[in-house]
């Protein structure tokens, strides 16, 4: 369904991840009866509005967040942010007026101890890591159910197919070469394709030795874990037979006709031995014609296909492009079915690797080895969102487990109005022995409101860049 409805995506990643976040805090207040009177997600207007019991939920018309109001004794600050505090009670005339109810919803008064102040700070701190819990449980879920039903892949080659360096990468003298048996990365010796994408990932130094049958060539890589790391892994394409594995439809491939299991013969007049054969003549032709013979059982057959044009490396100096024809290779790995243990151990520890690597991100930001321009807003997201639907379930249950674990690890930023900067306050005023004034706390809110503003138009600017720079782009090439 979602590769045919691809906007439904950032649709599902937004709200979900939210909704599970939000969810996680409101479990928590109601375990220690702290009093919830409202349950949102969005902010602004509300377009649709519902009370079951003493909560309200809400479905509001931005949907970049969401919040459950508690009742508060002193955040004056937080509750005007949130719609209202509960020392205001509706009108008589207002139809969700309930005189039974506590305020706003009726007359009563909150008690005393239903106040998120009242309860102990254990119980506090519960409710706030609530909601980063629940979001790296969704993550472990999705990432369980993901190796469950995959199981456990090994691709049993270490043969190059083709080896595309990223534009920022300094080669040695003589380049890694398709049919090349890479041997050991970093000195680490690796057995099969598994093992040589980790070594890639994770090997310390910035300057990586391959060492293949043919010598050994060093290669400028940057921070182990990083956005560059995983670009140089990708820039790696191991040896596949020339046939198709599946056909994303709506992509040139799929309206040319091509089908999963067709065997490639030759593109134009060049024969075509190897998957990566295919994929070096179409990145090399976007937007150009290419006719394609393809074997499909026992009959051969040509195809016109106009591969998309897909910009590359959007932050080096010199636009790059490549060819898309919306197809992926023939799956010949070796598939091992994988009981619950080993499943919740494997997603495990692929949730706890997407935290490594977001957390190493932003230590490369602080130490200067990464730039602001690598961070994505809600554009971003979108368009990541649409691209992993397109793909598949897989894919698009991926990207909104690695979503889902973002908003955790930001969330525990200690920034004041987000769940770490709360965390922060609460300790400090416990350690303290009394709470900070109103006017304190207002100050905190403020700091937290510009950080976090400062952060949306940094990544709003960046998301408006790339698009912007790839429509000129796009215009200065065809013009």
């Amino acid at each position: 369904m979602l590769t045919k409805l691809p906007w439904l995506g950032p649709l599902i990643v937004f709200g979900l991840v939210v909704f599970v976040h939000e969810l996680g805090h409101f479990l928590a207040a109601k375990t220690f009866r702290v009093y919830a009177p409202r349950f949102s997600i969005g902010f602004g207007p509300a377009l649709f509005r519902k009370r079951w019991g003493e909560t309200e939920y809400v479905l509001a018309s931005l949907p970049l967040g969401g919040y459950v109001r508690m009742a508060s004794r002193e955040d004056e600050t937080a509750s005007s942010l949130e719609g209202g505090n509960e020392s205001e009670s509706l009108s008589a005339d207002d139809p969700r007026y309930d005189p039974a109810a506590l305020m706003p919803f009726g007359p009563h008064p909150v008690p005393a101890d239903r106040t998120f102040e009242s309860k102990p700070l254990w119980q506090r701190l519960i409710i706030m890591i609530a909601g980063v819990t629940m979001n790296v449980v969704l993550a472990l879920v999705i990432m369980t159910g993901l190796a469950k039903s995959s199981g456990k892949s090994t691709l049993q080659t270490r043969v190059v197919g083709r080896f595309d360096p990223p534009a920022w990468a300094s080669p040695g003298p003589v380049a890694i070469a398709s049919g090349d048996t890479v041997l050991a990365v970093g000195g680490k010796a690796v057995a099969n394709w598994n093992e040589l994408e980790m070594a890639l990932f994770t090997a310390n130094d910035t300057v990586v030795t391959i060492r293949t049958q043919r010598g050994e060539y060093p290669l400028t890589v940057g921070p182990a874990k990083s956005e560059r790391r995983a670009q140089l892994v990708s820039s790696f394409v191991p040896w596949y037979p020339p046939v198709i594995g599946s056909v994303v439809p709506n992509r040139p491939a799929a309206r040319a006709g091509i089908e999963g299991g067709d065997t490639l013969v030759r593109i134009d007049s060049t024969p075509i031995r190897t998957y990566a054969d295919m994929m070096g003549i179409v990145s090399a032709a976007p937007g150009k014609p290419l006719e394609i013979e393809i074997r499909r059982g026992s009959a051969m057959r040509t195809v016109r296909v106009v591969p998309d044009s897909e910009r590359l490396s959007p932050r080096d100096s010199a636009p790059r492009y490549a060819g898309r024809i919306g197809v992926s290779n023939a799956d010949v790995a070796l598939h091992e079915p994988l009981g619950v243990g080993d499943a919740i151990r494997a997603g495990w520890g692929m949730t706890w690797g997407s935290v490594g690597m977001i957390i190493d991100f932003l230590g490369n930001l602080l130490t200067g080895q990464a730039s602001v321009r690598d961070m994505g807003g809600p554009i971003a997201i979108t368009q990541a969102s649409v691209a992993a639907a397109k793909s598949g379930m897989s894919e698009f249950l991926r990207l909104l487990a690695f979503i889902s674990i973002n908003l955790a690890v930001m969330n525990l930023l200690p920034i004041p109005i987000l769940d770490g900067g709360q965390i922060v306050m609460n300790v400090a005023e416990s350690v303290k022995g009394r709470p900070f004034s109103i006017r304190t706390r207002e100050n905190f809110a403020r700091v937290g409101l510009l950080a976090i503003a400062l952060l949306f138009v940094v990544v709003m600017f960046n998301d408006i860049r790339r698009i912007a720079g790839t429509a000129m782009d796009f215009l200065s090439r065809a013009f």
